[in-house]
């Protein structure tokens, strides 16, 4: 039997995209080039015209209903776009061999920051092929995070029987259910497929923290980084957050500014600036916890040592690799211990958007994306089960353009590896 081969892909900016891959097993057959700036350009505009943009009014409904990821037929010239621009030839002929061959290799992305908000899934080699049809992708967590000496990882193998951490909709300090960093699931009184998936870990007693009844776990006020500190240093075999995240804005140049919106007070200690009755838990603060804000200060892996597994479902939550230096939420959960993240490369649009603005008045796909990352994250392979849900979409897709499928929904998932 063939072992899957895993192929190493990076990237680099200078004007022109420049790329270069190799296969682990088999070093000699590697390849380099420079891909033409402008057609990468060109492709990266594209997407980002299709892309959710809270900053800009009607562009959440207009990636909803008629934009490049929202409509089946122009998807599908985006995708073939970007696989022009952004798959070489040297690379294609290596992806179409070993297909023939019936092999799926495992592609390991590093992008480049211009190219980093690429759903990579949905490149289309072939107009009848996608890359999630013949391949398996993650992308390449920074190697000086992972290599940190300071890094202390966490093993799945050694940590899978001890409890889920989970945030869900934190109630933020001074934000009412409708504003800016509101509810992002809505109000959970009946029975759904989320409420059901937590009402199993409830059973098992697995799930901190710990409640009557899943309703119980959701808009919690009581989830700050205090809590969240306690509950991680217990023990924790995965963190699953589910709210808002601040992305900082690429030009800036400081990705550690990031920051996950908990139910802390603005009179909590941290590097974020508080926002009206509220202070962000940011990548700084899990990066160097309280060093220069406490005359005895802890690390943030000390303060917030991180479980083997995490998935930040929230806006741009997977933003680091915008940036040239990527300090962010990722890099911090994998400074912290985490050997895979999950997390997202835009602003997911809630379910009250999609059943609102898209007329898909009984679909739940943030409540499906988020049962799908948490029972994907259960398994001993967690990237071949998220590829598994999403190859079902890409299909559903393909055969209905129901808004519920789109890529748009589920290509914005990342994950990324050690």
């Amino acid at each position: 039997m063939t072992a899957r081969p895993t192929i190493i892909v990076r990237m680099a900016d200078a004007g022109d995209l420049y790329m270069s891959w190799r296969r682990v097993d088999d070093p000699a057959r590697r390849g380099a080039t420079a891909l033409p700036g402008e057609t990468v350009g060109a492709a990266v505009r594209a997407l980002a015209e299709a892309l959710p943009d809270p900053a800009v009014p009607g562009a959440l409904e207009r990636s909803l209903t008629t934009g490049d990821l929202a409509v089946a037929d122009r998807e599908h010239i985006l995708a073939q776009q970007l696989s022009r621009a952004l798959i070489p030839q040297g690379l294609a002929v290596e992806l179409h061999d070993l297909h023939t061959r019936g092999i799926r290799p495992h592609l390991r992305i590093q992008p480049s920051p211009r190219v980093a908000q690429v759903p990579w899934e949905i490149l289309a080699p072939d107009p009848a092929l996608r890359l999630l049809d013949i391949a398996d992708l993650s992308l390449l967590a920074p190697s000086g995070i992972v290599h940190a000496p300071t890094r202390a990882p966490r093993s799945w193998a050694a940590d899978r029987d001890l409890p889920v951490v989970a945030v869900l909709d934190p109630r933020v300090p001074g934000f009412r259910a409708d504003s800016a960093l509101g509810s992002v699931l809505g109000r959970l009184t009946t029975p759904t497929p989320l409420t059901e998936r937590v009402a199993e870990h409830l059973a098992l007693n697995r799930l901190r923290p710990e409640a009557d009844n899943p309703y119980q776990v959701f808009r919690r006020t009581d989830l700050d980084r205090t809590w969240l500190s306690d509950t991680l240093r217990a023990g924790a075999s995965r963190l699953l957050y589910v709210g808002h995240v601040t992305a900082a804005v690429p030009e800036s140049g400081q990705s550690e500014n990031a920051e996950l919106h908990l139910a802390c007070t603005a009179d909590t200690t941290g590097f974020a600036a508080p926002q009206r009755t509220h202070r962000p838990l940011s990548a700084k603060d899990l990066l160097l916890g309280t060093h220069t804000l406490h005359p005895d200060p802890a690390s943030g892996p000390d303060l917030w040592p991180i479980p083997s597994r995490v998935a930040l479902i929230a806006c741009e939550s997977g933003g680091d690799l915008r940036f040239t230096e990527s300090l962010g939420l990722v890099a911090a959960m994998i400074h912290g211990g985490a050997e895979l993240v999950t997390a997202t490369r835009w602003p997911l649009p809630t379910d009250l958007a999609v059943q609102r603005l898209a007329g898909a008045t009984h679909a739940l796909p943030l409540q499906d994306t988020v049962c799908a990352v948490d029972a994907a994250h259960d398994q001993d392979d967690p990237l071949a089960a998220l590829h598994s849900r999403q190859r079902a979409h890409l299909d559903a897709w393909r055969a209905t353009g129901a808004v519920e499928h789109s890529p748009l929904l589920w290509s914005a998932l990342a994950t990324f590896a050690t």
